[in-house]
């Protein structure tokens, strides 16, 4: 008995979790997928946007907040301290700003509505058709966003002024319209060859000529691009300062662009009126914005549904 149990091999207790190394008990850390932020990168990517929007939003906020001040808190660091309403009551009573809004109102009107017919039409003619002389044209309608306004004021005051155009609602909107044409009509083209040419060959078939088919079947189909044609025209005439300036004299030709510098200039420094005008100004241009963008998010649903 004593041999075998000698000769039996003594059997190892097996180890316990416990007794095995810490090292080994510790779970190896999760890798992250491809394309997951870490905690740090989420933290510093959400500060930067934080900072972002607080630098976007300052100058709109500060100009609304030193409308309400008074003359001599203009450059005050305070808020409101002593809220009003003079200066939006002294810029719509006492100054020519309805005159000035109306001439804005009638030349925007044009420009957007011209702009729009103008730039659709011409896209809708370099999508689909090929005549002598496109590429040229097209080139042409490129090369024409290279030049700077500056440098076209010259050239153009010089037109008007031959033309009998200067003081004149009319040279402003031709003045736009040089503007604002070529880069619509080469954004309508863009959009216009996304719709498939199967809805023109099925219109010719029903009897439409070539307009027909434009206006009846493709033009309901473009409301994004028309919308965005729209907002880009109504931007470059409402906002424009430069042409406003330079072709237009005499308080009663002013647009709103050209009737603000007459409250900050070389003999006066009217800060307090400027910024409750530039609030009134900005009021127009929201609405619109927010209209565009309403008709562009429908359009673009409209037309994934169809699709």
């Amino acid at each position: 008995m004593a041999t075998d149990d000698m000769t039996r091999p003594s059997a190892r207790p097996s180890a316990r979790p416990s007794d095995r190394p810490a090292s080994r008990q510790r779970r190896a850390p999760r890798q992250r997928r491809r394309g997951e932020r870490s905690r740090a990168a989420s933290v510093g990517l959400h500060a930067t946007l934080l900072v972002a929007a607080v630098i976007a939003v300052f100058p709109p906020l500060w100009l609304l907040v030193t409308s309400f001040k008074p003359k001599t808190d203009t450059f005050t660091r305070s808020l409101v301290s002593g809220f009003t309403l003079d200066n939006y009551d002294h810029v719509i009573n006492d100054t020519e700003f309805l005159t000035w809004f109306g001439n804005s109102v009638v030349i925007v009107l044009a420009t957007t509505l011209i702009g729009v017919f103008i730039s659709s039409t011409t896209g809708y003619a370099l999508s689909r058709f090929r005549f002598p002389g496109m590429r040229p044209l097209m080139w042409t309608l490129l090369l024409t966003q290279m030049f700077p306004m500056a440098v076209l004021i010259v050239p153009l005051y010089n037109l008007m002024s031959r033309y009998g155009l200067l003081n004149q609602p009319v040279g402003l909107v031709v003045t736009y319209l040089t503007i604002a044409v070529p880069f619509c009509a080469w954004m309508m083209k863009s959009f216009f060859d996304t719709i498939p040419v199967a809805i023109d060959e099925s219109g010719r078939v029903d009897g439409l000529n070539p307009f027909g088919v434009f206006w009846r079947l493709i033009m309901p189909l473009a409301k994004p691009g028309l919308a965005v044609t729209a907002f880009y025209s109504f931007v470059t005439a409402w906002a424009e300062v430069a042409f406003a300036t330079a072709f237009m004299t005499g308080e009663q030709n002013l647009t709103l662009a050209g009737g603000l510098q007459t409250f900050v200039n070389q003999h006066t420094q009217d800060w307090h009126l400027m910024t409750a005008a530039a609030v009134l100004i900005a009021v127009p241009a929201i609405l619109v914005f927010g209209y565009a963008q309403r008709h562009l998010q429908s359009g673009l649903t409209a037309g994934a549904t169809k699709a």
